[in-house]
């Protein structure tokens, strides 16, 4: 069995817009991920609300990806591919950051990933990058993320570039999801199933040429 561990925000633990309540699983991308490719895998859900890829927010404390990600990797290695889906957060207005920088950020969390050694047999896991869709400035976060969608529109670009210098896989979720016109921030249930069906697809290649036991 091949342990895959997904690393993000409110997205990946599965905040439903409408409701402002966790999705049920089998709803959430990362339980579609599950259903998809069955008991030979196991998908493990670290999504944290408010989770930034290293930045310390002072009003969410604890949120920092960075000092998370090694605890997290050890708590439950051996895993074979690690899934990072962060950025989002890091767009807030209070954090000031370009979306250059937020994508190096993210890279700082994939090199982290492979100088690990908490894969099979003390090596390094894989890497799945996913860049954030845009998100749109509305509702109650409108003035919480006032600037951001411009950057955000940047990330499909820029992270592509982060996981071409580290090397590691990547997803440009922007092709396949939009964020939520409730509140411009979240996945509507019928995004979490696609990005659930797309992310299946790219761990499949992935995998493709390995055995499944390990």
């Amino acid at each position: 069995m091949k342990t895959i561990l997904c690393f993000g925000d409110s997205n990946t633990w599965g905040w439903n817009p409408i409701t402002q309540q966790r999705f049920p699983r089998n709803i959430r991308w990362t339980g579609v991920l599950q259903c998809h490719l069955g008991n030979e895998y196991h998908v493990i859900e670290e999504g944290l609300c408010g989770r930034t890829t290293l930045r310390k927010d002072m009003f969410e404390r604890y949120t920092s990806g960075k000092e998370y990600l090694i605890p997290c990797l050890s708590s439950h290695k051996p895993i074979a591919l690690v899934i990072i889906m962060l950025g989002t957060n890091d767009l807030k207005h209070r954090f000031a950051a370009s979306a250059l920088n937020i994508a190096k950020s993210a890279g700082v969390l994939v090199k982290i990933v492979q100088r690990s050694k908490t894969g099979t047999h003390g090596t390094a896991p894989t890497v799945l990058l996913i860049a954030p869709p845009p998100i749109k400035e509305l509702g109650d976060y409108g003035r919480m993320f006032r600037g951001a969608e411009t950057k955000s529109k940047e990330f499909g670009r820029l992270y592509e570039a982060v996981a071409q210098s580290s090397k590691c896989a990547f997803l440009d979720a922007a092709k396949y999801i939009t964020s939520s016109n409730i509140d411009g921030i979240h996945f509507d249930a019928n995004e979490h199933l696609k990005l659930g069906e797309v992310v299946t697809g790219v761990v499949r290649e992935i995998f493709q040429n390995e055995p499944i036991s390990s």
